[in-house]
């Protein structure tokens, strides 16, 4: 696990919660989700990625489709959630996935995964670009507020993945 993760959590919980209805709700641009958005798709990023962190643990190869994110997003309307009970679904659901990830061992963090048709990689490499993906768009929330990260290059190696907000 990136040792910095719970750490990262919580500090971004108080960045977060200081952050009032207007904030949360205000455009950040043509085409750019508002910041409750933006948190909204960490929630879904942090559902999908728990249950490929759990399935490759218990699995010899994971095989797991892709999400599309803006319909998520839009289906979910999380432009018309309370940002209190996002940031709360949020923290617990990001604390659990901490909890999950001490179960990985090296020969585990090796488990070939292949997500929505992209190039094969390691349940080590989905951690870690989970918690990427994750500083990347808190920055995004916080107005690229110098936050602590894993060092994993955003967007992902991958040319061929596409990260939009």
């Amino acid at each position: 696990m990136p040792e910095h993760l719970p750490t990262l959590i919580t500090a971004a919980e108080v960045w977060l919660a200081t952050l009032d209805e207007n904030r949360w709700r205000a455009s950040r641009g043509e085409g750019k989700w508002t910041r409750i958005e933006v948190l909204g798709h960490l929630i879904d990023s942090a559902a999908n990625n728990h249950q490929r962190f759990v399935r490759a643990l218990t699995q010899p190869r994971l095989d797991w489709p892709g999400y599309d994110q803006n319909a998520h997003v839009a289906v979910q309307r999380y432009a018309d959630e309370d940002p209190a009970l996002c940031l709360a679904l949020w923290s617990a659901l990001n604390r659990h996935i901490c909890h999950v990830l001490r179960e990985i061992t090296p020969s585990k963090a090796a488990t070939p995964c292949l997500i929505g048709g992209t190039p094969e990689v390691t349940l080590g490499f989905l951690v870690l670009d989970y918690v990427a993906h994750l500083e990347h768009h808190l920055k995004q929330i916080l107005d690229e507020r110098e936050i602590g990260h894993s060092g994993t290059a955003r967007p992902p190696l991958d040319p061929n993945r596409e990260w939009p907000v």
